[in-house]
């Protein structure tokens, strides 16, 4: 079992150098450059999503350790069902793969597993392996991790919405009481905190349907480093990058008034 103590907590944000209260509880990571990478080394596409497969277990313990609340990890989104059969059939065996083998890493480090996006088209053994996951996971009580898997954030918004409407034509939502709050319980990420911190490797600068609602008041951190070369000492770089941020949630800090 991991030592994810309180102690040991506190003792890895002080070799982080990050002042308390600094550190992002929630972060959510574009993982972008897979395919890039493995070009760049004469290499098949899939062998660089294995190679970024790897790294996901290093950040997630990483972010684990640091005790961080949540952690959200976008795996495969709507669109990315248009890329080559070849491609998304290797995808589908490598998540189906990871969830069967990372499920110690998940309990050693309490972390809890949360799946966003629509189970439709998703094939049984990848829906079979997470909900196990899911449902091993559910007792813990650490880190969400969120995999967004079949994932896009428009279409979790309108289901989110079709929800909230079923329920006031049935008489159990007063529609004068619809609000942010009434929203935000719909979405799939209902009680994990909205991310800090939106990371994105590979230089890419756009957001790509990905958590419009959540990211609001997000920082974002891009990078042009690859998904595969993504280390600790990167994911180190965008938390101090995050810590020396002023947020002021549109208000005004002292040195503006």
């Amino acid at each position: 079992m991991a030592d994810i103590s309180p102690q040991a907590v506190a003792k890895a944000r002080a070799e982080l150098g990050v002042g308390e209260g600094r550190i992002p509880r929630s972060v959510a990571i574009i993982m972008d450059g897979n395919g890039r990478w493995a070009r760049g080394r004469g290499l098949p596409r899939p062998v660089g999503h294995q190679e970024g497969a790897k790294v996901v277990r290093r950040i997630v313990t990483e972010a684990a350790r640091l005790g961080m609340d949540a952690l959200t990890l976008y795996s495969f989104s709507i669109e990315n069902w248009r890329r080559p059969r070849e491609e998304v059939n290797a995808l589908m065996h490598l998540y189906a793969d990871y969830l069967i083998h990372e499920r110690p890493t998940v309990m050693d480090h309490n972390i809890r597993l949360r799946h966003l996006g629509r189970r439709d088209g998703l094939p049984e053994n990848v829906l079979r392996e997470l909900d196990e996951t899911v449902r091993v996971s559910s007792s813990n009580t650490g880190m969400f991790l969120c995999l967004a898997l079949n994932y896009g954030s428009r279409a979790e918004i309108v289901d989110a919405v079709r929800a909230v409407a079923a329920e006031a034509r049935d008489g159990t939502l007063d529609p004068a009481k619809i609000d942010e709050a009434a929203i935000s319980a719909h979405l799939d990420s209902a009680g994990v905190p909205d991310p800090d911190l939106v990371i994105r490797t590979a230089g890419e600068l756009r957001v790509s349907n990905f958590l419009l609602w959540q990211i609001s008041y997000a920082e974002f951190y891009v990078t042009d480093t690859y998904w595969p070369d993504f280390t600790e000492a990167e994911f180190h770089k965008a938390i101090h990058a995050y810590a020396e941020r002023h947020r002021r949630f549109g208000g005004l800090d002292g040195s503006n008034s």
